[in-house]
């Protein structure tokens, strides 16, 4: 007989149509009546996912979590997928995911005893190939999702998905939805079974709803009757585990290496605020971690696991794919940013914490000099430009100017005061910017002098031709002085962009923010043009003289800094060029003031790379993106790469950004997507409008909205050799603060260094056992590398060889000394 395996289940969104409360509700409602039938009827078990479902649970209706207890301890009720919760698989960097199946593994092990090894995501929108060597080092060895749902690449709807380094798990991909109509579910198992053709082997998802739901006693009467009857079908009620056990067992899979996407591509940009805020707190979570791991090892704090627990519930929760793809209703949107708040909050006072404590044992300042502490989070030694601002010990009413001048250890280092963020017009606070040589995982410590000069320091860049034309040693660039756009980009005398590159574009949208009819945005509206002097200079709100809508703002020794501003239709963007004297990275920052309705703002790099790979930063991994147009998704940067038989020859240009996910390429150009201007939980249903046209609707991400990019080329092989270190360092970026140390106690020891060029450290942290510290190692080129590691108070040497894109967790104890290799879920 064939098997259908029949696996019940209840769609709930924590929030979507609705806010948290009434996904809370139900919830409650839900469970509630999933346990009334496991225990009314027998052989039926109902299955359910997501630890943050189960936390309501246990907080609003704790009676109702002692039974479910008691049913899973049964048999029948199944605790299935075991992540935290369905975040979203594409934007979550490789060690978020880490932590949702870590949180939920430890959760439901400790609540339920239970430890799932299929894992879940019926409705995430796509799935980072990334995703199979973190759930395989999870203890996962089969997975059920449902989108893309239509997806012709895939060998079947069972099948061995490949991921990077060799790793490899089953897969499902969920037919005809993941839920039934009231009293539809037979009719649904009946077209399976008409469908299962020579398969001996077939799961059906059903239950009721979209919005809780799940088992009802209707359904379950019919699928009562079926069972019972003649079908040449052994129809029960079923787990994933049980389906897999049984596939594996009679049928040999195909195999699929690639990601599973794309799938609503609107979601890769849609509310760019959450986007922005979950990036955030996610670089200063891990990135504190490492700060405080560093001063619990120096016995300077207690390591606060309470609050950065808190502080990572808010960020897995933000991850859920109805909030980070953007696509739930306006006020879980703001109910999100105060989530994500919540947690950059506590992530703000544990660091400061570990700051404090990190300062310790630093000299006294000398008269006349003020500190500038800053700490390096990275085991490895950074040259970075540091920015801090610190205020003068009195304000000075002369028509002088204070200029600060930094040092190291009595050596004056390149540094130049630019605008602080106070408006006070006196000569009072300071910002100053130098270049610095970072020590590994330590306090850096650096002095700033003032020196007294008539007025503040000219600017010496001035144009020529009509243009802005800037050289270093290794560095050409020319912004064009009636575009605002850069027309030539060199790095050692080769040329790497076409004319107006970092163009902000319009393109033809609508108000679905998943964007569900297509899979690209193609069409190009309009651009955005210079304004002219008078408006440039009114929207500044400049009253004395009129500005140039091309002007530098800053210049010194460490960089020039230019601005332009341009406009389209009710829009304006202020864009500023960071050139640096030193090295080839240019940074971009672009404030966009945002107001166009159904119109998508793209930002567009034409390269001279016409015929190159287009490549970008996924979960734990690379991937290969499409070049025809068609809209991907990426992490913290994207790559235009040359196709050349010689490595050594080919050409890159990389764009490293700190808030966006989707973009295009086609012909060499890569364009970023920043905004959209779609509505809020609306998509096509028919014919009929997509939003409703008798009244005024809120749109999202109107108004001010501010991101940064870091764009640099040369050759391939030493462009991808650095260009995960470049983006780790401008997420976790060394914390600069000035501050006056009291002389007192033993400055702290570097905990361990890493030596490695394509090794990174991507969480250090204390073990959640409280059994040592956990460092995660991850092998980024994809070529394999061997990692040294040096522990000094040990005096201890570690080689570690990773193969390429692989993940290795150790553990660490500092006591005896002890540095072994630990399983990605830290034994749980």
């Amino acid at each position: 007989m064939k098997s259908l395996h029949l696996l019940c289940n209840a769609h709930l969104d924590p929030v979507w149509q609705w806010e948290w409360e009434e996904g809370a509700a139900a919830a409650v409602s839900t469970f509630r009546a999933a346990a009334e039938f496991c225990e009314e009827y027998g052989g039926f078990v109902f299955n359910h996912n997501e630890a943050h479902l189960y936390l309501w649970i246990e907080e609003y209706e704790p009676e109702l979590f002692v039974r479910i207890q008691g049913l899973v301890k049964q048999g029948k009720w199944h605790i299935m997928g075991g992540w935290y919760l369905q975040p979203d698989c594409n934007m979550p960097s490789g060690e978020s995911f880490v932590r949702q199946m870590l949180s939920g593994r430890m959760y439901f092990e400790e609540q339920f005893g239970a430890r799932p090894t299929t894992a879940i995501n019926f409705d995430s929108f796509g799935h980072s190939k990334g995703l199979v060597q973190i759930m395989q080092q999870a203890g996962y060895d089969s997975y059920v999702f449902m989108r893309p749902d239509s997806f012709p690449e895939l060998p079947g709807q069972d099948f061995i998905w490949e991921g990077f380094n060799g790793s490899k798990l089953a897969a499902h991909k969920v037919k005809d939805g993941y839920n039934t109509l009231l009293g539809k579910s037979v009719e649904k198992i009946k077209q399976h079974m008409e469908q299962l053709g020579d398969q001996p082997v077939g799961l059906v998802l059903w239950g009721v709803g979209n919005h809780g739901g799940g088992p009802s006693r209707e359904d379950l009467g019919h699928i009562a009757e079926l069972m019972k009857a003649d079908t040449g079908f052994d129809i029960r009620h079923s787990t994933p585990e049980a389906y897999f056990k049984e596939l594996l067992a009679k049928v040999e899979l195909p195999n699929f290496d690639g990601d599973l996407n794309p799938r609503f591509v609107g979601c890769y940009t849609s509310m760019i605020r959450i986007k922005q805020k979950h990036r955030k707190l996610e670089s200063e979570l891990f990135m504190t971690e490492k700060m405080l791991s560093a001063a619990v090892l120096n016995r300077l704090l207690a390591y606060p696991h309470k609050e950065m627990h808190e502080a990572l519930r808010d960020l897995m929760t933000a991850q859920f794919h109805d909030i980070l793809p953007g696509t739930s209703v306006q006020p879980a949107e703001e109910a999100s940013i105060r989530t994500l708040d919540h947690g950059l909050e506590i992530v703000a006072r544990m660091k400061a914490r570990a700051f404090f404590a990190l300062a310790k044992g630093q000299p006294k300042a000398q008269l006349k000099e003020y500190p500038i502490l800053v700490f390096n989070p990275h085991p490895f030694p950074i040259e970075t430009t540091v920015e801090c601002e610190f205020m003068l010990e009195d304000q000075n009413w002369n028509e002088e100017f204070s200029l600060p001048v930094v040092y190291r250890g009595g050596q004056q280092v390149p540094s130049q005061p630019e605008k602080e963020l106070s408006n006070l017009n006196l000569d009072w606070r300071k910002r100053t910017v130098f270049k610095a040589v970072l020590e590994p995982m330590t306090m850096n410590r650096f002095d700033c002098r003032l020196e007294m000069i008539p007025e503040r320091p000219a600017v010496a860049l001035l144009p020529e031709g009509g243009n802005w034309i800037f050289r270093s040693e290794r560095l050409d660039v020319i912004i064009n002085g009636s575009t605002g756009l850069i027309d030539s980009y060199r790095v050692d005398g080769v040329s790497y962009l076409k004319p107006s590159a970092c163009k902000p574009i319009v393109v033809t949208d609508n108000e679905d923010p998943w964007r569900m009819d297509v899979n690209r945005f193609d069409s190009v509206e309009g651009e955005f043009e210079l304004m002219n002097p008078r408006s440039g200079t009114t929207f500044s709100g400049v009253k004395q003289g009129e500005l140039a809508s091309v002007r530098v703002v800053e210049d010194g020794p460490v960089r020039t800094v230019i601005e332009a501003l341009l406009s389209y239709g009710d829009s304006v963007i202020c864009q500023t060029y960071k050139l640096p004297k030193q090295g080839t990275e240019v940074e971009i920052h672009v404030r966009v003031y945002w107001n166009e309705k159904d119109k998508m703002l793209k930002w567009s790099v034409p390269t001279l790379l016409e015929e190159a790979a287009y490549v970008g930063q996924t979960a734990y991994g690379i991937s290969e993106l499409k070049r025809n147009g068609d809209e991907v998704v990426a992490q913290r940067w994207v790559a235009a790469q040359e196709q050349s038989a010689n490595d050594h020859t080919a050409s890159a240009v990389t764009l490293i950004n700190d808030s966006v996910y989707g973009s295009d390429y086609q012909a060499g150009e890569i364009r970023l997507s920043l905004l959209r201007g779609a509505g809020y939980c609306a998509h096509p249903i028919g014919e009929r409008p997509i939003l409703p046209q008798d009244r005024f609707l809120p749109r999202m991400d109107q108004g001010e909205r501010e991101f940064s990019f870091w764009l640099n080329a040369g050759a391939a092989e030493n462009r991808f050799a650095v260009i995960e270190t470049e983006a780790l360092v401008h997420h976790e970026k060394p914390y600069a603060l000035s501050f006056f140390p009291s002389g007192e106690g033993t400055q702290p020891q570097c905990p361990f260094q890493l030596e490695a060029s394509s090794v990174q450290l991507t969480a250090f942290k204390r073990a959640e056992n409280g059994d040592g510290y956990i460092l995660r190692l991850f092998e980024s080129s994809g070529k394999g590398e061997t990692a040294k590691l040096y522990f000094p108070e040990n005096n201890l040497h570690k080689e570690i060889k990773l193969n390429g894109f692989e993940i290795v967790t150790l553990r660490y104890r500092k006591e005896t000394g002890e540095v072994v290799q630990e399983s990605l879920m830290e034994g749980y």
